[in-house]
Formats: structure tokens, C-alpha cells, sequence
């Protein structure tokens, strides 16, 4: 595998946990402690019921591809078309999406309404773990 070329995220108070999350190849979310309702864009707000009282879910990383673009000129540095840029719609709350690409997919296979589950890309630079990058794959065998 060639050395990743992409962008790195670099967290801010609000995306700080799900970043670190990633690293532990875990997603977490922010989540109202009021009315338990996932926040993401991660927000120090609940959008639901306006609470600032907002902790922290993990989540299970199973969903559904919501929509998919496959992506055919260059773009960005370290994006190499084609590639697919795709919203995977996570199973614990209606709406909850994350911008991710699907991997370990050909563009045939890939469609609305495939099921999908998390997987992790590590970005190693000088030695240390820099950052974990949340992408998805489609299940396999009975867990869809």
C-alpha cells in the first residue's frame, strides 16, 4: 500500500471524541443526555431539543448506503479518481449520515440502499498513529 497523500483531521473541541474514537477503530458520536438524540456534525448543542447537556454513544458502525457519487476528474490532492464519495445513513437514528467512501467495492456493486459496515485506514506518519480514517465495506453474510 502507498503512503496515504490525503488530508489529516485535525479535531477541535467539538470533534475531539469521535476523532480519538477512530483511532481506537471505534465511532463515537456526540449524543443529548436529555433526549438521545445523536448529534453529527459533532455540535456542543443538541439540534433536537436545544440541551447543552451533551456526552458521548458509541456506536455500532452498520448502515445503509443513503447515496453515492463516483468521483471522475481529479479534485483534491491525494484523491486519485475514480473514487466514490458516499453518505452511509447509520442505523441508530433516522438521518444520522457520515461523508466516508465505501471500500473493498467495485462502482458495479456499489448502490443506494446497500447495507455496510465500518472499517478503519490508519495514517502512520514518522512512526505514530497520526489518525484513523472512518470508511466503510459492505457487510458480509447474515449480518445485513
Amino acid at each position: 500500500m502507498s503512503e496515504y497523500e490525503g488530508p489529516i483531521p485535525i479535531p477541535d473541541d467539538d470533534s475531539r471524541d469521535f476523532w480519538e474514537g477512530c483511532k481506537r477503530h471505534e465511532l463515537i458520536f456526540k449524543r443529548c443526555e436529555d433526549c438521545g438524540f445523536y448529534i453529527h456534525l459533532p455540535k456542543s448543542r443538541c439540534p433536537e431539543c436545544w440541551s447543552t447537556n451533551v456526552g458521548t454513544a458509541r456506536v455500532s458502525g452498520k448502515g445503509t448506503v443513503y447515496t453515492v457519487t463516483i468521483v471522475s476528474i481529479p479534485t483534491a490532492p491525494g484523491f486519485d479518481p475514480p473514487y466514490n464519495v458516499s453518505l452511509v445513513e447509520l442505523d441508530e437514528q433516522p438521518g444520522l449520515r457520515v461523508m466516508t467512501n465505501v471500500v473493498d467495492c467495485s462502482e458495479d456493486e456499489l448502490e443506494i440502499g446497500l447495507r455496510v459496515e465500518v472499517t478503519f485506514r490508519d495514517i502512520i506518519a514518522d512512526g505514530r498513529l497520526e489518525a484513523s480514517l472512518p470508511l466503510f465495506r459492505p457487510m458480509t453474510g447474515d449480518e445485513g
